[in-house]
């Protein structure tokens, strides 16, 4: 099956979530924060099919790693990234957030698509993959683990763009992050389709961002 996502032709099956089209507003808002962030990659999380990194990456000719934890998602990104033209931009990489990244790696821009709906509700969407909508009790399982992963990996000065189900969903992020260095900048939201938070990290005072921590596919840095 193939659906057309802004301007890019997304091949998928239902092994994996059907791309949503009001998430291209997602790839959009990263686009416009990348215009005021330094030089340096930018990473997705639980990233599917691709469609949303991919889209993203298309707007701005960053770097773009992309990592989920399904062998059949990361197919179809690697494909879909091929047909976009984008392959020479694009590092998939299978496996858990925690094991696909090295600890010194850092992403100027971060965009997360965690399975956001909570257990209880997932009953509602038949057709699609457990996996890709289950996000535990509160639907924050997922979400949790997608901001610790934005944590560790994102530079001084950077901004990411979670995508969640709903305003609590939202609000809860905000007091996940309380104290910390991240700061919820803004929320959207769409009534029936989701919510986008947009989180930033303070810039280091008087220190240039390195624009290095990106590991090619062959494990060298650049």
């Amino acid at each position: 099956m193939t659906i057309r996502f802004g301007h890019l032709d997304i091949d998928f099956d239902d092994r994996v979530l059907t791309p949503r089209t009001w998430t291209v507003r997602q790839s959009e808002w990263a686009a416009d924060l990348s215009a005021d962030l330094p030089d340096g990659p930018m990473l997705e999380l639980c990233s599917g099919a691709g469609q949303i990194g991919l889209l993203a990456a298309a707007m701005v000719g960053r770097r773009l790693v992309c990592v989920d934890a399904d062998p059949a998602a990361c197919a179809f990104t690697r494909a879909n990234a091929e047909r976009a033209g984008l392959a020479h931009l694009v590092d998939v990489r299978e496996g858990s957030m925690d094991h696909a990244l090295d600890p010194h790696e850092r992403f100027v821009l971060v965009i997360a698509d965690p399975p956001w709906v909570p257990t209880a509700q997932v009953r509602r969407y038949p057709e699609d993959p457990r996996t890709a909508i289950d996000g535990g009790a509160d639907g924050m399982l997922v979400a949790t683990t997608c901001l610790d992963t934005t944590a560790r990996h994102l530079s001084p000065g950077g901004a990411a763009v979670l995508q969640l189900g709903t305003t609590d969903q939202a609000d809860r992020v905000r007091q996940l992050v309380e104290g910390s260095d991240l700061s919820v900048q803004e929320v959207r939201g769409w009534p029936g389709e989701g919510v986008l938070v947009h989180l930033a990290r303070a810039a280091a005072p008087s220190m240039a961002v390195p624009a290095a921590g990106y590991r090619e596919p062959d494990g060298k840095v650049g």
